[in-house]
C-alpha cells in the first residue's frame, strides 16, 4: 500500500509539472504565432490514450509515462519529422521567427516551471507558515552514524558552529559541510567545547552513506500497536525507555538501531516510570520492533515558527525557491566532480519516488512537487541536444555569430542528445534497481 500511495504522488506530481513545462512553451509559441501541432502529457508512440482536435492542435494523453511535449509546427525536435523540415519555410513556423522569439519560446517551459515553483513555495506559506528547529535549541544534541563516530563526533554532542559560523536551523547543518567544503565543526561535549576536523573525503563518504547526524530524542511511549511485546510486558503510555539489558540508551534512535540487533532474544527494556526505574523482559519480534509509537518529537524541542499574511508570503516564497535552485546546482556540481563520485549517487523513479511519505500529505506533496519543478526546470537547460537547453545553446551561438546551425545538424544533435538522455535515465534507474538488490 505504501508503494502505491508513492506512486501515486509521484505520477501526480510529475503529471501537473509536464503540464506546467509544455504550457509553457505552448504560450510563448501562440504568442508569437507559430503553430503548435500537438499537445501530449505522457508520450504516444503508435498509439494514445486519449486525444482531440482543437483548432490546429491536438490534445492527448499517451500511454507511456516518461513526460510530455508539445510538437511545434517547422522544429527539429523528438518527432524527427525530416518530410515537414524539407518543405519551405511558412511564416507560422518555429524556423519563419527571429531568434528571439525562438529563443523564448525554448525558454517557456523552464519559465513556467521556476514560476510555478516559487507560487507552490508563496502558497504553503502562505497556508501553513515556516517551522524549523533551531540548532540551538537542539537540548539533547545529537546522535551520529558511523561517519559521524569515524570523525570524532559522539552521541549527545552539541553542535555549536560550523567552521566558528553559525547555523540557524538544524537542518541545514549537512548541506553547509557538503557544499561549503567546512573544516571544522565546534560542538559542545559535556560542556567542554571542542574542534571536530571534517576528513577531505567528507563528501564522498557522505553521498554513499546518505547518513550522517540527526537530533537526539528521548523515546517516551506514546501508544501500543495491538499485541504490543512491551504492553504485554507491562509497559505504560508516558513510560520512557532508557536502556536494554542494563546499557543506557537514551534516545529514540540508538534504541531503534540497538534493538533490531537482537531480533529472537529475550531482553530486559529498562525504563524509568516518574523516576522510578523498572525493568521489562519481553521478546524482540522479527521485525526488530516492540510495538510501541513513541511521543512526536516535536514536543520535546522549541520550534521557531513563522507565519506569513497573503502579501508577505509572495517575496518569502521567491526567496525559498531561489534557495532551492541555488542548492539543487551545488548538487549538480558535485555529481560532476569526479572526485566526489557523486555519479554514483544518481537514482531514477524509484529515487524520486521515495522522496515522497508513505502517507500523503498535501503540505509534503506540493513541497516535493515545487522542488521537482525546479529539478525539471535546471535539468532543462542543461546544453544537451533533445533538452530544452540544447536548442537554446544552439540560439545563443546563432545570435552572436549570425550563422544559423543546418536542419542536417540539428538532426544529428538532436538523435545524438536523445542517446545521452536514453544513457542517463538507464544508468540513474540501473542505480535503483543494484541499491534493491543490496539492501
Amino acid at each position: 500500500m505504501d508503494i502505491l500511495i508513492k506512486a501515486a504522488q509521484l505520477l501526480l506530481s510529475l503529471s501537473i509539472l509536464v503540464i506546467i513545462h509544455e504550457f509553457g512553451h505552448f504560450v510563448f509559441a501562440r504568442l508569437f504565432k507559430t503553430r503548435v501541432e500537438k499537445f501530449y502529457l505522457f508520450f504516444n508512440p503508435w498509439f494514445s490514450l486519449f486525444k482531440f482536435k482543437k483548432g490546429d492542435t491536438e490534445y492527448g494523453i499517451g500511454w507511456l509515462p516518461l513526460g510530455g511535449y508539445v510538437k511545434i509546427a517547422g522544429m527539429i525536435d523528438e518527432s524527427m519529422d525530416k518530410e515537414a523540415m524539407k518543405q519551405e519555410p511558412k511564416p507560422w513556423e518555429f524556423r519563419s521567427k527571429s531568434s528571439i522569439q525562438r529563443l523564448l519560446i525554448m525558454l517557456g517551459g523552464v519559465l513556467f516551471n521556476v514560476i510555478f515553483a516559487f507560487i507552490i513555495y508563496s502558497m504553503i506559506l502562505f497556508a501553513w507558515g515556516d517551522t524549523y528547529l533551531p540548532t540551538k535549541n537542539v537540548k539533547y544534541g545529537i546522535v551520529c552514524d558511523t561517519l559521524a563516530t569515524n570523525m570524532g563526533l559522539r552521541h549527545g554532542d552539541k553542535i555549536i558552529t560550523v567552521d566558528n559560523h553559525e547555523v540557524e536551523d538544524f537542518h541545514d547543518l549537512v548541506p553547509e559541510i557538503v557544499y561549503r567544503g567546512a573544516k571544522t565543526i565546534q560542538i559542545d561535549r559535556n560542556g567542554e567545547m571542542l574542534d571536530i576536523n571534517v576528513p577531505a573525503d567528507f563528501v564522498e563518504q557522505y553521498l554513499e552513506k546518505k547518513s550522517f547526524i540527526d537530533y537526539a530524542f528521548p523515546f517516551v511511549v506514546r501508544d501500543f500497536i495491538h499485541g504490543s511485546p512491551a504492553r504485554e510486558a507491562g509497559m505504560k503510555v508516558d513510560d520512557r525507555i532508557v536502556g536494554i539489558n542494563g546499557t543506557d540508551v537514551p534516545f529514540f534512535t540508538l534504541f531503534s538501531l540497538e534493538i533490531k540487533k537482537l531480533v529472537g532474544d529475550t531482553v530486559t527494556i529498562n525504563v524509568d516510570r516518574n523516576g522510578e526505574h523498572l525493568d521489562f523482559r519481553m521478546a524482540v519480534p522479527e521485525t526488530g520492533k516492540i510495538g510501541v509509537y513513541p511521543v512526536d518529537p516535536k514536543s520535546f524541542f522549541e520550534l521557531k515558527e513563522i507565519k506569513y499574511g497573503f502579501f508577505a508570503s509572495i517575496p518569502a516564497g521567491i526567496k525559498k525557491g531561489v534557495q532551492t535552485i541555488s542548492s539543487y546546482l551545488k548538487d549538480l556540481k558535485l555529481i560532476f566532480n569526479p572526485e566526489t563520485k557523486a555519479y554514483k549517487s544518481l537514482g531514477g523513479f524509484i529515487s524520486i519516488g521515495n522522496i515522497f511519505p508513505a502517507s500523503w500529505n498535501w503540505q509534503i506533496f506540493w513541497n516535493m512537487t515545487a522542488f521537482l519543478s525546479i529539478m525539471l526546470a535546471v535539468l532543462n537547460v542543461l546544453p544537451i541536444p533533445a533538452l530544452d537547453g540544447g536548442h537554446v545553446f544552439f540560439l545563443t551561438f546563432e545570435m552572436i555569430t549570425g550563422r544559423r546551425p543546418s536542419d542536417k545538424f540539428m538532426e544529428v544533435a538532436q538523435i545524438v542528445g536523445m542517446v545521452l538522455l536514453l544513457a542517463l535515465v538507464l544508468y540513474a534507474n540501473g542505480n535503483d534497481i543494484l541499491r534493491l538488490f543490496q539492501k
